[in-house]
């Protein structure tokens, strides 16, 4: 009987300074690739030239802040873009366009039964732009950022304790702002003599696939007897 109190009263201890979490973080690596592309309007119209499907290639880390089942992350992500024009009257002189990025997303995601959704803001810094065939070049003719939307879903494909965990899911991106700064009928970017029925803005857009790789920092707790919360690592 005596043991039996004292498994008793461990039992009632553990369970008035039992923890319970308020906030909990983690960080990550990631890589995204897929499709990528410059929609232009001009373009599309144009007799002469057509766009060619293009790809993306995008690196870096995220760190996230998480209630619940819903939360905030940043990531930031190095990019590598880059699209096709096809020149019909001469498939040997298509031109192709190049442009480096650092990326920084700003998105709440959803996480529950194992899959995610993500919606939110995407800031490209532009670093630098060519054209192939072209040797000198061209960043100074474009706008230095650009702002768009991002949305996202996927899955955990391994781990699921909040201390490691993969992540499989696919994201489709769009820029909202022109990424040519000449934005007048007599512009030569991304193409000349395209404008004929005036001016068309240039919109950054990427569909592919995203993998990351997340490890929990820690968490906040608070004890459910009314003590102070306090921060533990994973």
């Amino acid at each position: 009987m005596k043991h039996l109190f004292t498994i008793v009263a461990i039992f009632a201890t553990l369970q008035m300074f039992g923890q319970k979490k308020i906030v909990w973080f983690d960080t990550g690596i990631k890589v995204q690739y897929g499709a990528a592309g410059l929609y232009n309007a001009a373009i599309s119209d144009s007799k002469a030239f057509d766009h060619e499907i293009g790809r993306g290639l995008s690196y870096g880390g995220k760190i996230g802040v998480n209630f619940n089942f819903g939360g905030f992350t940043l990531d930031v992500m190095k990019s590598s873009l880059n699209q096709g024009f096809e020149f019909k009257e001469d498939l040997t002189m298509s031109p192709k366009i190049n442009w480096d990025a650092l990326d920084f997303y700003l998105l709440y995601r959803n996480a529950k039964n194992l899959g995610y959704f993500e919606i939110g803001p995407k800031l490209s810094l532009i670093q630098k732009v060519t054209y192939d065939r072209v040797t000198e070049e061209q960043t100074e003719n474009f706008n230095s950022n650009t702002l768009g939307g991002v949305v996202g879903f996927g899955a955990n494909i391994m781990g699921n304790d909040g201390r490691f965990s993969g992540i499989l899911g696919l994201r489709f991106e769009y820029a909202f702002t022109d990424f040519v700064k000449d934005n007048t009928n007599d512009s030569e970017y991304p193409l000349p003599f395209i404008y004929t029925d005036g001016y068309k803005p240039s919109n950054i857009a990427f569909a592919g696939v995203v993998f990351e790789l997340n490890w929990g920092i820690g968490y906040f707790a608070k004890a459910q007897c009314g003590a102070r919360s306090k921060f533990i690592m994973f």
